[in-house]
């Protein structure tokens, strides 16, 4: 008896083994191709406007600032306090300026390689969460080529970092329904969370109190857990207490008040939009794999008595009832629910993995493939033609037609390869995306915002403000001409140009035309602006 169970324990260490080999192996291998698909010509396009261009102000002004300035502490914007959120994000480019100078590819490096490391971190939480190993590659290969996760992922912005450190929040989560020492992890990764997001991270961990009180409640009344959470919060507190002792009541103003009144309020200018704007902004992009998430949704619901199940729901509609209250609705907000509906979609898909040979697919899922097949054809052959054709978008296009084409014959014939290709395809049509420079397409919403910032950085004004006839704020543009170019109307201008000694203006050529101001001298012009400053000669 004794013999046969050294027997047994001897076989079960080594499969234990095996297992542990073959999930590093895993792990390795969908770490290398995240970081191929995250960092490949990640400095080719310029810095985008908003969260890009003030994440690389701040990191730049924390570099060029004397060591006993506390920058890092007390970070700036244009001079200006900054201290709407913690700085980590930007202490990580600042570092990674320090090491690699200051440019586009060390500004989006930290957050690529954080996002990219939430890769294998999905596949983790997968093999908690699910029986088949299959279930947990599945949800990580279609986490990795969903569109908005990589393109977001590239860019210098928090949330990358925000989804990273929340993926490894959950995976502590699991694990420490059967050791508790994982409580610590879950800690770290909440404080990692809000020292990253500031106080908003709050609202990320009511994603694991809403799911243990569904799913594991014994772990809300367990102490170790609570105090791992206050140690981990223990350096966002002080952050905050450094703030406050720094600024005094003017920082419950700029950090607390107007930000909750633009998320939660009307939201910001331009981006108070309907109750739909999410479900739209998801039929938009999560292709091909919205496909397949109409009977996902439904199989977790009918499995919502198991763990994984509660998970994918708890997290999908939690985080999705959050950003629906705030006023404020952006497309990157979204970013922290694609690795639910991953999940969701991986369980479906590995579910055909015990089909038969030859077993019919849903009709659907044939349609819909034939149908991008189409689109991305026609697509590729728009692109080819005309007097300038984007040779990028043509092949880019091509891929992606020849791929969908392939999966939906395979799938057709009831042959599970379909999901191979599909994985296959994918990853080389957003590989030759990233290669070229229309990943960051919301660059052409706008002039080109470097021909007119080296016209500014030739001239070298006196002045570091600039007032300018464009509508609103660029960031970018504030970063690469080293000055803060604020917007202004007409009047505003023409009050400025007769009370200021010495004032600097952007134009474009139709208020430069309509604004009659007398005794001007045009310095340079670039991309139809034009710097013009007081002639003193002629006053």
């Amino acid at each position: 008896m004794q013999e046969r169970s050294f027997i047994w324990g001897h076989l079960g260490q080594r499969y234990r083994t095996v297992e542990t080999l073959i999930d590093g192996v895993w792990i390795i291998v969908l770490l290398i191709a995240a970081v191929l698909l995250f960092s490949i010509n990640l400095g080719g396009a310029p810095l985008r406007d908003w969260d890009e261009g003030t994440v690389a102000q701040i990191a730049r002004e924390i570099v060029r600032s004397p060591a006993d300035s506390l920058s890092w502490l007390y970070p700036k914007l244009g001079g200006v306090p900054y201290p709407h959120k913690p700085p980590l994000m930007h202490l990580l480019v600042a570092w990674a300026y320090q090491l690699g100078g200051i440019n586009e590819w060390t500004t989006r490096l930290p957050g690529a390689i954080l996002t990219a490391c939430s890769v294998p971190l999905l596949y983790c939480i997968g093999r908690e969460a699910f029986r088949q190993r299959w279930a947990a590659i599945y949800s990580a290969l279609i986490y990795l080529t969903m569109l908005p996760v990589v393109r977001h992922g590239r860019l210098a912005m928090i949330d990358g970092a925000v989804v990273s450190f929340l993926m490894v929040m959950i995976w502590c989560l699991l694990r420490s329904r059967r050791d508790l020492r994982y409580c610590l992890g879950v800690g770290l990764a909440f404080g990692l969370i809000c020292l990253t997001q500031g106080i908003y991270g709050v609202l990320l961990g009511a994603i694991a109190i809403v799911f243990l009180y569904w799913d594991t409640p014994r772990l809300l009344t367990c102490y170790y857990l609570w105090i791992a959470i206050f140690l981990g919060i223990l350096p966002v507190l002080g952050w905050y207490a450094a703030q406050l002792w720094h600024y005094g009541h003017t920082f419950l103003q700029m950090a607390f008040i107007n930000p909750a009144i633009n998320k939660l309020g009307t939201g910001a200018a331009g981006n108070s939009r309907t109750s739909w704007y999410y479900l739209k902004e998801v039929l938009l992009y999560a292709w091909p794999w919205l496909l397949f998430l109409p009977h996902s949704l439904r199989l977790a619901w009918e499995n919502r008595n198991l763990s994984w199940a509660r998970l994918v729901l708890v997290w999908s509609s939690v985080y999705l009832a959050i950003i629906a209250c705030m006023g404020s609705k952006i497309l990157w907000y979204l970013f922290p629910i694609y690795p639910s509906l991953a999940l969701a979609l991986g369980v479906q898909l590995a579910e055909t993995e015990n089909l038969p040979l030859l077993s019919s697919y849903p009709r659907s899922w044939i349609a819909g493939l034939s149908i991008l097949a189409l689109a991305a054809s026609a697509g590729s052959i728009f692109f080819s033609s005309g007097a300038n054709p984007k040779t990028d978008l043509q092949v880019i296009l091509a891929a992606v037609a020849l791929t969908m084409t392939l999966a939906a014959i395979y799938a057709e014939r009831g042959d599970g390869q379909f999901l191979k290709i599909l994985f296959w395809g994918s990853y080389v049509s957003l590989l030759l995306l990233m290669k070229s420079n229309y990943w960051v397409w919301e660059l052409s919403d706008a002039y080109p915002v470097k021909p007119v910032a080296s016209m500014i950085v030739r001239a070298n004004p006196a002045v570091k403000q600039i007032y300018t006839s464009f509508p609103y704020n660029r960031p970018s543009l504030d970063f690469y001409s080293d000055r803060t170019i604020i917007p202004a109307s007409i009047g505003e201008l023409q009050y400025y140009w007769r009370y200021n000694g010495q004032p600097y203006f952007l134009l474009n050529a139709s208020a430069f035309k309509s604004i009659h101001l007398d005794s001007i001298k045009l310095i340079d012009e670039a991309e139809g602006w034009k710097l013009i400053t007081k002639d003193t000669n002629r006053l």
